[in-house]
């Protein structure tokens, strides 16, 4: 799936029309229009934008991936426990767990569970302290 069907599928999945969406991104709407068809790229920045509005990774938005975030893929690692599901909620929003993120397409699920098993381990021994 290309860039444009990924950006077009996005926005109708929010119910926003081409011109609501560029009005958010400070565009025009033949921009989206364009971005849409694959006719023009966006830029970093426009990049940046859409990933944070729509909540998906550029990775994703870019095609490299089909996982929209990041946080999905981990979710559904530990979603088997109950204890660590209710654990990654808490702290899935952690920006200092951005590089975590990035890193656990390379990780399998038994992996994943791990690191957050030491996670979990860390906070509950400092709030020990």
């Amino acid at each position: 799936m290309t860039f444009g069907q990924r950006l077009s599928i996005l926005r109708k999945e929010k119910g926003l029309t081409q011109s609501q969406l560029a009005e958010v991104l400070g565009v025009s709407r033949g921009t989206i229009g364009m971005y849409e068809i694959d006719k023009r790229d966006p830029d970093t920045s426009t990049l940046e934008k859409l990933s944070n509005y729509f909540n998906v990774s550029v990775d994703y938005l870019l095609g490299r991936t089909d996982i929209k975030n990041p946080s999905d893929y981990i979710h559904k690692a530990v979603e088997d426990d109950p204890e660590l599901a209710e654990f990654w909620e808490e702290m899935k929003e952690r920006e200092s767990l951005q590089i975590l993120f990035k890193q656990v397409k390379q990780l399998d699920d038994k992996d994943i569970k791990q690191i957050i098993r030491i996670i979990k381990a860390i906070e509950d021994e400092e709030n020990k302290e």
